[in-house]
């Protein structure tokens, strides 16, 4: 795995866990709506898997969601730790903590069920737009594909992260204007997805040429000539 490869993995893990982690703030928007504050956050995990897929192919896009999910589940299993073991005396926010982290908790098994769906779907999507456009059009495909995936993945979300904590008006004031707002910072991210695109490609293009064997056309060329 090229270098410029794995920062575009770092980063797409620490989006997926900064919105797991993070998400829980609500902030007022528009005519009484809410956002969760995992909205800088978030569209960066759905348009890096139609970055990556772009350039590298369907199967480097599995591995992205593939590696989102083994560290949600590994995100689980340490918060579930920290909740169960008991809180020494003297730490005084432990009634905090638990109510914080515990919905961390939630949140990040939330994520995971609605992350399986809706990445699964965005790269199914993605790339069966690809072959209907044969190859052209990658912003239409990547705002279509997340129209469709980002609507899965908040309603989904929003069901198990939010059913009891808040009141159903709330929950569904927040999903539609998260949802819809997602879709359109995906739009705002879309320069710097062709960004990526254009430094990904360069880096695959340099990194094929570099492992490539050479051709018998150029060992014959390189010989001298008697």
């Amino acid at each position: 795995m090229d270098r410029k490869l794995l920062i575009a993995l770092t980063l797409y893990l620490s989006a997926l866990l900064a919105a797991n982690t993070l998400g829980i703030k609500l902030m007022p928007f528009l005519f009484g709506t809410h956002l969760s504050t995992a909205i800088f956050a978030f569209p960066i995990v759905f348009l890096m898997t139609d970055v990556v897929g772009e350039v590298y192919g369907k199967a480097t896009s599995r591995m992205f969601v593939r590696l989102g999910l083994y560290s949600t589940v590994i995100f689980l299993v340490f918060n579930l730790i920290s909740n169960v073991v008991p809180s020494s005396p003297v730490f005084g926010m432990a009634a905090a903590y638990n109510q914080i982290f515990g919905l961390s908790f939630r949140f990040a098994l939330a994520s995971m069920v609605a992350f399986i769906i809706g990445e699964y779907q965005d790269v199914f999507t993605f790339f069966l737009l690809r072959r209907v456009f044969r190859g052209r059009w990658f912003g239409l495909r990547s705002f279509l594909s997340n129209f469709w995936s980002q609507f899965l993945d908040s309603a989904i979300w929003f069901a198990i992260a939010f059913a009891g904590v808040y009141p159903i008006k709330v929950i569904i004031l927040t999903m539609i204007p998260w949802w819809l707002f997602k879709v359109g910072m995906g739009i705002v991210y879309l320069p710097f997805s062709y960004l990526g695109i254009k430094l990904l490609r360069r880096s695959y293009d340099h990194h094929s040429l570099s492992n490539a064997p050479l051709s018998t056309a150029t060992v014959t060329a390189d010989v001298p000539q008697r």
